[in-house]
């Protein structure tokens, strides 16, 4: 809001002047004042001015008034003019779905020309071919069977057992084995330990191969031997080499399986 319009609205100040004036009539008749000439011409001017602001109030007013009927007439042709875009853009869509009938109502005038195409012709079937059987042949079917043709079934299946029997037997057996690691402890320091290895290298068993061994501080300056060796598991068990290397009693004091692996 300008600074003219708030001044138009603010009406108690323009007739400021003319209260004041009657106020100070009223009370000067009261107390029986009479005025002078020159305050008469001085009120006089005082009026011409109080009319002079009532003017350029209205005016004020009325300029108020024609600006806001300019924005409302504005605001009435950004109206019109929406609303003229809006009839151009439905005048488009009409005549678009105009076409596009007048399209689809051509394409079914063909399609309703074009002759159906008939249906494929389905290929005839031959004809199958009766055989004639002569009752001859019926009197050669044998409906039991007869004895030669068991007796050669019977023969050949003796022989596929025979034969899967005889590759049966040809292939190797798979054998289980297994790698011991035996801890073998002297009496004591004093004994000789290259003569128990010996006495342990002297058990001979059928499945039983001995490996490599070595010598292992136990402590007091003791030491045991760790000897390594294969066995199969059918024939050769830890019970039966401890059993052997025990019969040494003048170098073996004990046997012990330290690690034990399957093969």
């Amino acid at each position: 809001m300008s600074g003219l319009q708030c001044l138009a609205q603010e009406k108690i100040w323009f007739d400021k002047s003319k209260y004041d004036e009657a106020e100070r009539r009223y009370y000067e008749g009261l107390n029986g004042i009479t005025h002078s000439p020159q305050e008469r011409e001085a009120s006089a001017i005082l009026q011409d001015i109080a009319i002079a602001r009532q003017n350029i109030q209205k005016s004020l007013a009325g300029s108020q008034n024609a600006s806001s009927g300019a924005g409302d007439q504005s605001e009435l042709v950004s109206r019109i003019k929406s609303l003229e875009l809006d009839n151009k853009n439905l005048h488009k869509v009409v005549n678009d779905l105009r076409s596009m009938l007048s399209k689809l109502e051509s394409r079914m005038a063909v399609l309703e020309k074009t002759p159906v195409s008939t249906a494929a012709p389905v290929t005839k079937a031959a004809p199958v071919q009766k055989v004639k059987v002569e009752e001859d042949e019926d009197d050669d079917i044998d409906l039991f069977g007869s004895d030669e043709d068991d007796e050669e079934a019977e023969r050949i299946k003796a022989q596929r057992v025979k034969e899967y029997t005889e590759r049966k037997a040809k292939k190797p057996a798979l054998i289980a084995k297994s790698s011991i690691l035996l801890d073998v402890k002297p009496w004591d320091d004093e004994t000789d330990m290259a003569k128990m290895e010996e006495c342990v290298r002297s058990v001979q068993m059928d499945g039983l191969v001995w490996g490599a061994s070595k010598l292992v501080p136990v402590g007091y300056g003791i030491k045991k031997l760790q000897i390594q060796c294969v066995v199969e598991d059918d024939k050769v068990g830890t019970d039966m080499l401890e059993e052997e290397i025990t019969q040494f009693e003048d170098y073996v004091q004990s046997v012990d399986v330290a690690a034990f692996n399957k093969i």
